[in-house]
């Protein structure tokens, strides 16, 4: 039987692609030197993309796709790709949540306790002998007991608000209703007013249209010269112009990224800010975390082709 040609936007592990390569018959994208002969040659015999989240899949490479039945997402986010072309040709689109989100919570919440006490910082110091020669390390800013807010309760946002309840933390946080299942925890309306009463602010959510730039000036110098931001979502939630600026000349505490507008080349003024700790996007990269997100990727496409339905659809 002729297996099903799919389009490869970027690389997977091997542990992913040699059983995404026994299933289907790949066409590696990302390995073309020409990638518009490529598509031309291959475009309409194409029926799924394997994709990540931050590759997603633009409308031109939809349209270059004729045949393009299924769009499978490795990672949450989808936002990357152009959903209304999707819609538009019946495409559909699958990721893989659930099975990152406790990772994702993890590293959240081992950024703000890495930044709050200095622990890149006070490493460096041990290990070069200041320690010995110049004394104890400056002291830094406690974490437990202190006011935590979460913007965007979703699976990961509940994660991470799960994981701070054990450092005994007053827990806030804002979405667009209430939700039942946190009833221990005090819903603010809208995310100036969150920032305004809170000492770590965690974004957790969705990125779409509408929460662009949702942090912005307002929502930072809301939270304060003592404050400090986690962003653990997209990095177009945050105004980086902003967030930059707000570090530079301490009307912002500090910050906490694993996300960056154009990464991996990230904005370099972040490189000079010693008050903003930066991650390489990789929240859920542990191996235990990425072999779910391709089975889960995989699952999706064996699915599809075989008229089952979907595990986890987005579109």
């Amino acid at each position: 039987m002729t297996k099903p040609e799919i389009l490869q936007l970027g690389p997977y592990p091997a542990w992913d692609q040699e059983p995404l390569d026994a299933a289907f018959t790949v066409h590696r994208l990302f390995e073309a030197d020409d990638r518009a002969a490529m598509l031309a040659n291959v475009g309409d015999r194409i029926r799924a993309i394997a994709t990540r989240g931050e590759l997603g899949a633009s409308r031109a490479l939809i349209e270059a796709c004729p045949n393009l039945e299924l769009i499978s997402v490795y990672g949450v986010g989808y936002d990357a790709v152009d959903l209304a072309a999707c819609r538009e040709r019946g495409i559909q689109v699958t990721n893989t949540p659930d099975v990152l989100t406790g990772d994702v919570a993890d590293l959240g919440v081992a950024m703000m306790l890495a930044q709050s006490r200095g622990i890149i910082g006070a490493e460096t110091w041990a290990r070069s002998g200041k320690w010995a020669a110049e004394g104890l390390y400056p002291l830094k800013r406690r974490v437990f007991g202190r006011r935590a807010g979460v913007l965007g309760l979703g699976r990961i946002g509940f994660e991470v608000a799960r994981r701070l309840a054990g450092f005994d933390m007053q827990i806030s946080y804002s979405d667009i209703a209430p939700k039942s299942y946190a009833p221990d925890w005090t819903f603010v309306e809208d995310a100036v007013t969150l920032a305004r009463d809170v000492d770590f602010l965690f974004v957790t959510l969705a990125a779409s249209a509408a929460t662009r730039h949702i942090v912005g000036r307002d929502v930072i110098e809301a939270l304060g010269p003592e404050g400090m931001l986690i962003n653990i979502s997209r990095a177009s939630n945050i105004d980086e112009e902003a967030l930059i600026a707000a570090l530079a000349d301490g009307r912002l505490g500090s910050a906490a990224l694993d996300v960056f507008e154009g990464e991996p080349n990230f904005d370099p003024r972040f490189r000079d800010l010693p008050n903003v700790l930066l991650q390489p996007h990789h929240a859920s990269g542990t191996i235990e975390t990425r072999k779910a997100m391709g089975q889960l990727l995989r699952d999706n496409l064996t699915a599809h082709f075989a008229g089952s339905p979907l595990l986890t659809p987005v579109v």
